[in-house]
């Protein structure tokens, strides 16, 4: 686990003094990222390029220094992830007589480009994200992996140098780097709590999509993204034609995530797991812990109130498996992190989780250097709530035209009240609200931060009139146009694997797990494994109410059950009780401060009446408040 960073010249639109890489400003480039690689750096410098690494070492700890170079120096990548496969490549590679100097997996990439070219990529099985520099060829390739598991940010500048690095602070560094803010971003990042790819919260920088790359070219005058891999949303539609044998497919699951975790426990390094004590994690451990003799280390936080704490669900699993189990208990008014958050996130990024998800990469990093996580299979295995409620609205929406149900609730949504404090059979708005949409965009309605009708409320004219009839539906209609699903279910796991995944899952364990410099690895996001498990038919996901019905009975046998079948908690904070009390007076400062109201974007009278609203119990706007807020502090700190 690495950072990179490189600066481009394209030959095609930049001078011939442009050509020439600031080597000192490369090096302030790199710097900036210096806490994902605390462990060594290295350059490479030629005529219009310049490339840099920042090494954690992990695999091949003293011949992996990067960048790494082929047999005659005339190609050369540097590289942050991991290639779990790599000694099967470079097996086949030495056969085809490419000459290795190297035990790490890096190496393994330079040669696969002399071999495949472009399609190298389609023999990488990992998380990764690197740059190509071909000498002979005058050809850059930039790419990432699969599911997104590791970023890249890229930004092509007035002088024609496409500058990119692993977060959005590398590429800050550079002088022409152009900090006005993506408007649409901004509606977006409200609707979401995060900026989803590829936009940034920066006008002209983009991330690099999962499953893509760049291929540039001496006669290059643009930058095109090319998609190399997409989830297999057209082979649904077969599998879900003749359902596989129940107990075949139970134990062809297991075997490909016994596999995937397999792949990920190679390490030269300390290497444990986290354990919240939930399905996916305890499938991790209890998978771990059969592959090898020794105890497994395990790392989890609990919290000092019941109702946020999880670690008895935790320490049952490490109890089963003999673990060494490390857990540290976190005062549930742990919000000392917050300003924090905006310098490790880079733009405004809204997951409350992201704090107990540093404390929990900060302990663990004190026991191991590799930790592997059971992020991807609530949206994987459809274990979310909003999936369960999705699908019933989905019912009635097929039942009536699309022309009546605009008339009948679409009014019905704008009238009934937002009743926060009823109970749930009576809290109608969102869902009257979705009835009256597309399939697409009922659901990010049901997902959203902040509303529709909520954002309209509290923009001022001048930012509806600057956004010119973008809203971020237009995003998800787009991403789901032309494609003909199984069912309404894999719809909107599709949707959540190309937003939510990338931009609020992976970001959220990405920035703080290399904040202290540990590797975290996701078998269960292994694209073998998720290849298998999509095509699955949406009936043994979603059982007579129960999420994840089919991955559960599958673990039975190694899971506690009451690890697999009690409610789903999450790694929530007390967030409307903190925004009513300590963090108050933060709220109403950061939303009423000079820079956000130097923008235009909102009316304050609405937004300090949500304020009011919020803390004096008529209504809960603590997602609302909280996105606001973290928008506010991010425009406070870099406006």
């Amino acid at each position: 686990m690495c950072g990179i960073a490189g600066i481009y010249a394209l030959p095609s639109l930049t001078s011939e003094q442009n050509m020439k890489i600031d080597s000192e400003l490369l090096e302030k480039m790199n710097t900036a990222q210096a806490h994902r690689g605390p462990n060594d750096q290295g350059y490479h410098f030629d005529h219009g390029v310049g490339l840099a690494h920042r090494r954690l070492s992990i695999i091949d700890l003293a011949g992996g220094h990067q960048p790494i170079y082929n047999e005659d120096g005339q190609v050369v990548v540097v590289f942050n992830g991991e290639i779990y496969n790599y000694k099967d490549i470079a097996a086949e590679l030495k056969e085809k007589g490419h000459i290795f100097k190297t035990v790490s997996d890096t190496e393994t990439i330079v040669h696969a480009w002399e071999e495949w070219g472009i399609n190298c990529v389609d023999h990488f099985r990992g998380m990764f994200a690197f740059a190509i520099w071909d000498n002979i060829k005058k050809e850059l390739f930039i790419a990432r992996d699969r599911l997104g598991i590791k970023p890249l940010h890229y930004s092509l500048l007035s002088n024609g140098q496409l500058i990119f690095g692993s977060e959005l602070k590398v590429l800050k560094q550079h002088p022409k780097f152009n900090e006005n803010l993506s408007l649409e971003a901004i509606e977006d990042y409200l609707t979401l709590g995060y900026v989803p790819d590829p936009k940034s919260i920066y006008q002209g920088t983009f991330k690099l999509e999962a499953g893509h790359y760049i291929h540039l070219k001496a006669d290059s005058k643009h930058i095109e993204t090319v998609q190399y891999w997409d989830l297999p949303w057209q082979e649904s539609i077969q599998q879900l034609a003749a359902a596989p044998n129940h107990l075949d497919y139970q134990k062809t699951m297991m075997d490909g995530l016994t596999n995937a975790v397999k792949l990920r426990m190679v390490s030269e390094v300390p290497i444990g797991s986290f354990l919240s004590g939930g399905v996916d994690s305890s499938a991790v451990v209890a998978i771990m812990a059969s592959l090898q003799d020794d105890p497994i280390n395990t790392c989890a936080i609990g919290f000092d109130v019941p109702e946020y704490n999880e670690s008895d669900f935790a320490q049952a699993v490490a109890d089963r498996y003999k673990t060494n189990h490390n857990l540290e208990i976190v005062n549930h008014e742990d919000f000392a992190l917050i300003e924090e958050l905006t310098n490790i996130y880079d733009e405004p990024y809204a997951d409350s989780s992201a704090l107990p998800t540093y404390r929990v990469c900060e302990m663990a990093k004190k026991h191991v250097t590799v930790c592997l996580s059971g992020d991807g299979g609530d949206e994987l295995f459809a274990g979310y709530r909003r999936y369960k409620m999705h699908l019933a609205e989905e019912k009635l929406r097929n039942k009536i035209p699309a022309i009546v149900r605009k008339a009948i609730f679409k009014p019905l949504g704008k009238l009934y009240p937002k009743l926060d404090w009823a109970p749930q059979f009576l809290r109608a708005k969102t869902t009257f609200q979705s009835l009256s949409m597309s399939s697409a965009e009922a659901y990010l309605n049901s997902m959203s931060k902040l509303r529709k009708d909520e954002r309209e409320k509290i923009y001022s004219p001048e930012f509806k009139k600057q956004l010119n009839g973008y809203r971020s539906h237009q995003m998800f209609d787009k991403l789901v146009e032309n494609k003909n699903f199984a069912d309404p279910l894999k719809q909107i796991q599709y949707l959540d694997f190309k937003t939510w995944m990338p931009g609020d899952i992976l970001t959220k364990v990405d920035r703080a797990s290399m904040q202290h410099g540990l590797e975290v690895r996701v078998p269960i996001l292994d694209h073998k494994f998720v290849e298998w498990s999509f095509t699955l038919p949406s009936s043994e996901n979603l059982k007579k109410g129960e999420g994840k019905a089919g991955f559960k009975q599958a673990l039975e046998p190694i899971v506690p059950h009451d690890n697999l079948y009690r409610d789903k908690m999450g790694f929530s904070i007390p967030l409307s009780d903190w925004l009513k009390g300590p963090l108050k007076e933060k709220l109403e400062r950061t939303l009423n401060n000079d820079k956000l109201k130097a923008l235009k974007l909102f009316d304050h009278k609405q937004i300090n009446q949500m304020i009011n609203e919020h803390c004096n119990g008529k209504s809960n706007h603590d997602a609302g408040l909280w996105t606001l807020m973290m928008l506010g502090q991010f425009i406070e700190k870099n406006g």
